[in-house]
């Protein structure tokens, strides 16, 4: 079911919300002080690309630096990327079959708006390992 889920999403919402994260990506790492804004962006990029089967858990281990980086990230992308979720995620709800997609676009903005201090793992993963 995973992956017919996947499928649908990644052609209704998928890819376009994966190039918006790409492009953010892309932005950011113009700077050197933006790189691991860059790269928290293609990880999440990925995960919007294919997220059925896989989940966040908050890291034990983050600290203030994540809680400063999501600040930031919330200033530079995370709130243009929220956007793009929310409008995605209501298209989507507008036909029957659409609304387990966009209530999964309405579950992504937690992670588009404060992706610092954040781990995406398998959802098999996630009780597993202790988090």
């Amino acid at each position: 079911m995973k992956t017919i889920l996947n499928i649908i999403w990644l052609i209704l919402s998928g890819l376009w919300l994966f190039l918006g994260y790409m492009l953010a990506g892309v932005l950011l790492c113009i700077t050197i002080i933006g790189i691991p804004f860059g790269i928290a962006a293609f990880r999440i990029g990925v995960y919007a690309l294919w997220p059925f089967g896989y989940t966040t858990v908050e890291r034990r281990d983050a600290g203030a630096g994540s809680v400063i980086g999501n600040v930031l990230w919330l200033i530079l992308a995370g709130w243009w990327l929220a956007l793009g979720h929310i409008f995605t995620g209501l298209a989507l709800c507008l036909t029957i079959i659409g609304i387990p997609l966009g209530i999964a676009n309405f579950k992504l903005i937690p992670v588009s708006l404060l992706p610092m201090g954040r781990d995406i793992v398998r959802t098999d993963q996630a009780f597993v390992s202790g988090w």
